[in-house]
């Protein structure tokens, strides 16, 4: 599978949280970030199964979740639950109401209107960090 690899991750560390990723875009947060962290999440972590992908309002956010489903779409071993616009606690609903192996959400929550960010959960809606996520893609 072709990845991007031009983005030099060492530099982006600060944007790998304790539950999630964060930081501007498309400065830290971008599509050839979430190119990486969909193929690191589909190699190692999610592998085959349904995965739900969500995403807010933000203006970024329909690039970064086509991104995101064109991506996923490399894997034919998962299924991809397109939930499109939903909020973080539907996914959690959604990842658990399908029995998923997972899910993914383009969000900064509160964070301010410049900012996005990536939410993974895995089965059960249970915490994936942005530092588990590092590892999967560094």
């Amino acid at each position: 599978m072709p990845v991007y690899m031009s983005l030099d991750l060492s530099d982006q560390r600060k944007i790998f949280r304790k539950y999630d990723i964060r930081g501007s875009y498309p400065d830290e947060i971008n599509e050839e970030l979430v190119s990486r962290v969909v193929a690191g999440l589909a190699e190692r972590f999610f592998k085959k199964g349904k995965v739900v992908l969500g995403r807010d309002g933000r203006n970024s956010s329909p690039s970064l979740y086509q991104e995101a489903l064109e991506s996923f779409r490399k894997y034919p071993e998962i299924e991809l639950i397109e939930a499109d616009i939903i909020t973080t606690p539907c996914l959690f609903f959604l990842v658990n109401e399908f029995e998923a192996s997972g899910g993914m959400m383009i969000t900064a929550s509160h964070n301010q209107k410049g900012d996005n960010g990536i939410k993974v959960v895995g089965k059960g809606a249970s915490d994936f960090g942005g530092e588990e996520v590092y590892s999967l893609i560094s």
